[in-house]
């Protein structure tokens, strides 16, 4: 039986103790509390991943018990806009993100209040989205590099630094500064505007939340290491907290840029309080998520297969030009850190076997049950929707010879695509297959029990010999499916599009 069949994480209690530890830490600092959320707040896909049982919109839920005193602002980097800095795992841009954020938060019925361009110096693009972002009436703020940032605490605690960021108008006590993305600028945000408050005279706070690393898990503990393997483009680095350590003779884990930037907060503090009230990076979270842990082999397994499957999307993004080698390198000294090879991820033997003796590019997906399905490249079908269409056979009890789509159902499609669409490849791709699917199933009640097993895909692992279609690869990914390939294209073309 597969690992992810166990829980290893209590969701009720962590949605609990984290709302419990954030109204604390309000109350703390006189009701005006700055947020740093680190991470994902919707589909949080990577902590349900490496947190068997932590439900993706876990931290949503747990704003949604303070929304009457939260406001939103998002931060977003001048540079990620002028770059069109893309999210891998939702292959839209950061400001396409930032948009999709808005929707979301507003469809809850929470407040966004703001929108923060950091690191700005006249970008162009950026210039562009601050228009469009007025013309949706939403309210949006500057703030610019500051000459030595984090090391020249007099000047950034200063007005030719902190000081000439706009001040950002907020409302409520609690202020959750979130991004659409990693390195977009956040806590520098939340320490500009403790330094605009405090010369309104305003005592406001800051804490911060962040998902990973757990502070009270070891430093080569595998999800604290699937956290680096994560967040290894943005050179994050897990660390022990010398703070901490010095303050309180206790170890704890925190990562290299609150380590570098805890000097200016602590700077901060001392100018507005007269004292700094946090002892260490550590002290500045708000993370319970290491107590609501049940079960640590399960959630170690997990988070070594997060491991390799950002291996194996690194080698992807390698072979398109979207990160150098140092970048894998990296993940092959943190694959030796957590004592987990390629052998270990079961779907590519598999699919690499499959390949190998049927000459055929193949796939892989191993059910919840630890069975393993695969499927070849035939005339029909792609290897993906192969595997699919026999993993939903095996999931309906349907016998394997047992015809769910007929070929004279296919070949219309086929000829629609070639002679119609202008595709050279014939074969179905995996919508195409579940479109097909769907119309037999209106009269064929294999093919519907067939489709009734589709929610069963969502968490399984799957894993493909070559380098599939954008289109497959966003069905795959949409069935909920963890999916990795082989840095391999099909063909020798240089120019590879959709079909």
């Amino acid at each position: 039986m597969g690992f992810y069949m166990k829980i290893g994480f209590d969701n009720n209690k962590y949605v609990t103790l984290q709302s419990d530890k954030i109204a604390k830490r309000i109350e703390q600092f006189n009701n005006k509390l700055y947020l740093e959320f680190g991470g994902k707040l919707f589909d949080d896909n990577h902590a349900a991943r490496v947190l068997p049982g932590f439900l993706p919109d876990s931290k949503l839920k747990m704003l949604l018990k303070l929304k009457g005193q939260l406001e939103i602002v998002i931060v977003i980097s001048a540079d990620s806009i002028e770059k069109n800095k893309i999210r891998g795992d939702l292959g839209i841009t950061y400001d396409q993100e930032l948009l999709r954020l808005i929707d979301a938060f507003r469809n809850l019925d929470l407040y966004v209040s703001n929108v923060v361009i950091t690191r700005y110096s006249g970008q162009a693009a950026a210039d562009k989205f601050r228009q469009k972002l007025s013309s949706l009436s939403i309210k949006s703020y500057l703030h610019y590099d500051i000459e030595a940032y984090p090391s020249n605490i007099e000047r950034i605690v200063s007005d030719e630094g902190f000081g000439k960021n706009d001040f950002i108008e907020t409302t409520r006590p609690l202020v959750v500064v979130t991004a659409p993305g990693g390195g977009s600028g956040k806590m520098a945000t939340c320490l500009s505007q403790l330094y605009h408050e405090h010369k309104r005279g305003i005592t406001a706070g800051y804490a911060k939340f962040e998902t990973f690393p757990i502070w009270n898990k070891p430093l080569r503990h595998p999800v604290n290491l699937a956290y680096e393997a994560a967040t290894a483009d943005l050179d994050d680095i897990n660390m022990i907290d010398s703070f901490h350590l010095e303050a309180y003779d206790t170890q704890a884990i925190t990562y290299n840029r609150d380590a570098e930037v805890f000097p200016v907060l602590s700077a901060i503090f001392e100018k507005i309080l007269g004292y700094c009230l946090y002892k260490s990076p550590t002290d500045m979270g708000v993370n319970m998520v290491g107590d609501c842990i049940i079960d640590d082999e399960v959630c170690q397994a997990a988070a070594k297969q997060e491991i390799l499957r950002r291996y194996y999307q690194a080698q992807y993004d390698l072979k398109n030009d979207r990160v150098n080698k140092d970048i894998i390198q990296k993940l092959e000294l943190l694959m030796q850190q957590a004592l987990v090879t390629k052998e270990d991820r079961r779907v590519v033997s598999d699919s690499l076997l499959r390949q190998e003796v049927t000459g055929y590019p193949a796939a892989a997906i191993e059910l919840k049950t630890g069975e393993i399905v695969t499927g070849k490249t035939s005339d029909l079908l792609g290897a993906m929707a192969a595997a699919l269409l026999n993993s939903l056979k095996i999931l309906a009890g349907i016998e394997d010879d047992r015809l769910l789509v007929s070929p004279k159902s296919i070949q219309p499609i086929q000829i629609l695509k070639t002679n119609y669409l202008g595709s050279i490849n014939p074969r179905l791709h995996t919508d195409e297959i579940l479109i097909a699917l769907s119309t037999s199933a209106s009269e064929d009640p294999a093919a519907r029990l067939a489709l009734e097993q589709l929610p069963k895909l969502n968490g399984c692992e799957a894993h493909s010999t070559v380098i599939m279609s954008p289109v497959d690869e966003n069905i795959i990914r949409r069935l909920g499916l963890n999916l990795t390939c082989e840095p391999v294209y099909e063909t020798k073309r240089l120019f590879h599009k959709m079909a």
